[in-house]
């Protein structure tokens, strides 16, 4: 299989009324990317319903969207046009992300972790996370923002099982 195209990002401007102004940090609008992605806005309400991107609600609650998003959202779309990967093929694949390898959760942690015990998403898309994700913010975790760019999370699948393989596992922490 060929790598992934994403188009280039159109370069930030100033923020919107209602959302905050760097890649991080949501000034677009639900519309805004809906036109720039050339698809719905209800398609970037699927996608986050399942769980395939986190937004962020400005004021007023409207959606907000910064260039990581619109990174990630592109990432997506190349991987269902080009690839023809279903939106259940890339939560499964999402789900094959080793999280628990990467902030190494003993074997007690991944058996009460939904992440680990089931294949349908990403660890950031499970409503019940386990006691060590619980109060971290997903956003800034490195396992969903590499998971973003599709040219890096192969990378980081690698890293992170190359990793886990060269060190013991702590199985009796708890």
């Amino acid at each position: 299989m060929g790598r992934l195209k994403v188009r280039t990002a159109t370069p930030a401007r100033a923020p919107r009324a209602g959302c905050a102004g760097d890649n991080d940090t949501p000034v677009f609008s639900i519309g805004e990317v809906a036109t720039r992605l050339d698809v719905s806005v209800q398609v970037l309400r699927l996608y986050e319903q399942r769980g395939l991107i986190l937004v962020r609600k400005g004021a007023g609650g409207q959606r907000c969207y910064s260039e990581s998003d619109i990174e990630r959202l592109e990432c997506i779309r190349a991987a269902i046009t080009e690839h023809k990967i279903s939106i259940e093929g890339i939560r499964r694949l999402q789900s094959l992300v080793p999280c628990w390898e990467h902030i190494q959760c003993s074997a007690r942690q991944r058996r009460n972790c939904p992440a680990y015990l089931t294949p349908t998403g990403g660890c950031w898309a499970h409503p019940e996370r386990s006691a060590v994700c619980r109060q971290a913010d997903c956003r800034q975790c490195d396992v969903y923002r590499l998971s973003s760019n599709c040219d890096t999370i192969k990378a980081f699948i690698r890293r992170t099982v190359s990793h886990s393989h060269q060190s013991p596992h702590k199985d009796n922490q708890s």
